[in-house]
């Protein structure tokens, strides 16, 4: 998150791919689980990013706790931690993985957004970036979800990777 305490700054420009080709695929072409076992075990960081654009009417809604489901940020942020315990149940070649912490923010962004952040742990073979964006992107889902009565006109926007720490790549970041 920004050091304003008000959300974050998103990508300026996607960065290069990484040179090789997909790894999902076997000579032949066909989708395959990528083997990690000879990789080894270090830390892994992944932080992820994304926003819930609404009406402004909507964000004091949510601020002023006045929705009938309930605590909308609070569910959100529980659901996007339940979401990253099950990314691999979701995505079908993701490895599941033994997640070390599991940390969401949802903070309101005057006047319209909710930002929401991610950050994923683990230390093994793998990285966490596919939880991480899972997170967020259940997470955004639920503040939809909570709040599609009052305002269907909300958009999810701005999901992305903001930066991943560990295994043979090291840092990376996005671009701002």
């Amino acid at each position: 998150m920004s050091e304003g305490g008000e959300g974050f700054d998103p990508p300026r420009a996607p960065a290069p791919r990484r040179e090789g080709g997909f790894t999902h695929f076997d000579a032949e072409g066909k989708a395959v689980m990528v083997d990690v076992s000879a990789k080894p075990a270090t830390e892994r960081l992944a932080i992820a990013r994304g926003r819930v654009r609404m009406a402004p009417e909507t964000l004091a809604a949510i601020r002023a706790g006045g929705l009938g489901k309930g605590d909308v940020l609070g569910v959100a942020r529980i659901a996007g931690i339940m979401a990253a315990k099950r990314t691999a149940d979701l995505i079908p070649l993701c490895h599941p993985l033994a997640l070390t912490s599991v940390k969401l923010e949802l903070l309101p962004e005057a006047p319209d957004a909710v930002a929401i952040e991610a950050r994923v742990k683990t230390t093994g073979p793998t990285g966490v970036e596919m939880e991480a964006l899972t997170a967020v992107t259940v997470a955004a889902l639920t503040v939809y979800d909570m709040c599609k009565a009052i305002d269907r006109g909300m958009q999810i926007t701005e999901v992305h990777l903001a930066r991943k720490e560990g295994g043979k790549s090291g840092l990376w970041e996005a671009a701002r």
